[in-house]
């Protein structure tokens, strides 16, 4: 792959640079800021951008916002937010344009380094890698629109781990279900949101995570 990483921290940059690299992947560009990180991706057109959320000038949210305006200008390029922190609002509406090349996962909680890069890849290849309490979060703050508050519990359990980017295979053995439980499940979830069943796992991903959007105001 070739990366693009926006990282204040320099450890943590210099950190995720070898990690990358000793991986056989090509870090062109390894940046501070929001501006940096889109100037970067605009001459090297990387295959995905590792990024963090609270960067300078203000510590707050320009890598959300720098990742909201690189998806929009790069579509080709897939965007892992990689952060301690949850923003709601701007992850919703980086979800919201479809969820295809689009990660967010926690510091804290990335197990290992296999994970990490396998995170990367799905989401370089244009699939999708989100956090458990990501999805989580971003339940709770999305509006109840579009049958979500109709779910039940396993429902939400089922369609965050589709948000995931699992299968329905995947789904069962997390859940230690059969996999016709996963499938009955799946199609409950589209009847109450009034969505058509998609054609693959990646699709019904996309179809599930518009209908999260910011929180009411």
């Amino acid at each position: 792959m070739r990366v693009v990483i926006a990282e204040d921290a320099v450890l943590l940059r210099e950190g995720l640079t070898r990690l990358l690299e000793d991986r056989g992947h090509s870090v062109c560009a390894a940046v501070s800021d929001g501006d940096a990180l889109l100037a970067a991706v605009a001459g090297h057109r990387p295959d995905v951008a590792v990024v963090d959320i609270r960067m300078p000038p203000t510590h707050t949210d320009e890598g959300l916002r720098a990742a909201l305006k690189l998806r929009h200008d790069f579509p080709g390029t897939g965007v892992l937010v990689f952060s301690q922190y949850i923003e709601t609002s701007y992850s919703a509406q980086l979800l919201e344009g479809g969820a295809a090349g689009v990660g967010y996962l926690l510091k804290d909680r990335v197990a290992n380094v296999a994970e990490f890069n396998a995170a990367l890849q799905r989401v370089a290849d244009g699939g999708t890698a989100l956090d458990p309490e990501v999805v989580s979060q971003l339940f709770r703050a999305s509006r109840q629109r579009g049958g979500l508050a109709t779910l039940t519990p396993r429902e939400r359990q089922v369609l965050a781990l589709m948000a995931e980017g699992r299968s329905n295979a995947g789904i069962a053995a997390e859940l230690v279900v059969s996999g016709g439980a996963v499938e009955k499940h799946v199609a409950s979830i589209f009847t109450k949101l009034g969505l058509p069943p998609g054609e693959s796992d990646n699709r019904r991903v996309l179809a599930v995570l518009r209908y999260l959007g910011p929180a009411e105001t």
